[in-house]
């Protein structure tokens, strides 16, 4: 073999490793381990805008939350809450779904501290919380309602749920990692 084949074999070789390295960053993205996002929201008093959100498995469309009272109450009242257990990573805080006086439902984490990572979100779901690594992939075996990306990985955030949305369909919430199908941490809700 000669000097100007095996030139072109090490150039190939060199390229196919910068393009795995680089595809290989773009995807795990390890610099957000070292990167923490820091949210300090306050409980919202005034109406917050539903976002949509994106539904599977028949999530409810109608015009009003069920499964709680019907009249509003006068200030935000917590009706259901949770603590987060560590799935993937580690995983601390609260959870809670919050009605406000306009009678929408908004999902508040309080105190959260997880890892960051690629492509976190966070779910309503229908999935029991498991601890361990049992844990990790049963919550979009399911229904699950994802109320958008996660905002920071530390702090207190509110998401408003989608009006509409049946909370009596829903018994916990998972800090998902949509790019790897992974809970960081999840909280079984309990009625309040």
């Amino acid at each position: 073999m000669g000097r100007v084949s095996r030139r072109r074999i090490s150039i190939a070789a060199l390229a196919v490793v910068v393009l795995g390295l680089g595809a290989g960053l773009f995807w795990f993205q390890p610099w957000k381990l070292w990167v923490d996002e820091t949210v300090s929201e306050a409980l919202p008093s005034a109406p917050a805008t539903a976002p949509s959100g994106t539904a599977s498995s028949g999530a409810s469309t109608g015009t009003a939350p069920t499964g709680t009272a019907s009249a509003p109450p006068a200030a935000p009242q917590a009706v259901a809450s949770g603590e987060l257990i560590s799935h993937e990573h580690s995983t601390s805080g609260t959870v809670k779904i919050i009605r406000l006086p306009d009678g929408t439902h908004t999902l508040r984490l309080e105190n959260l501290d997880t890892s960051n990572g690629p492509d976190l979100r966070v779910w309503l779901t229908d999935a029991p919380v498991k601890e361990g690594v049992a844990g990790w992939r049963v919550f979009d075996d399911g229904r699950h309602l994802s109320l958008g990306k996660l905002k920071g990985n530390k702090g207190d955030q509110n998401y408003a749920l989608p009006e509409g949305t049946d909370l009596s369909k829903y018994t916990s919430v998972s800090i998902w990692c949509d790019r790897f199908d992974v809970s960081f941490g999840a909280a079984e809700l309990t009625r309040v």
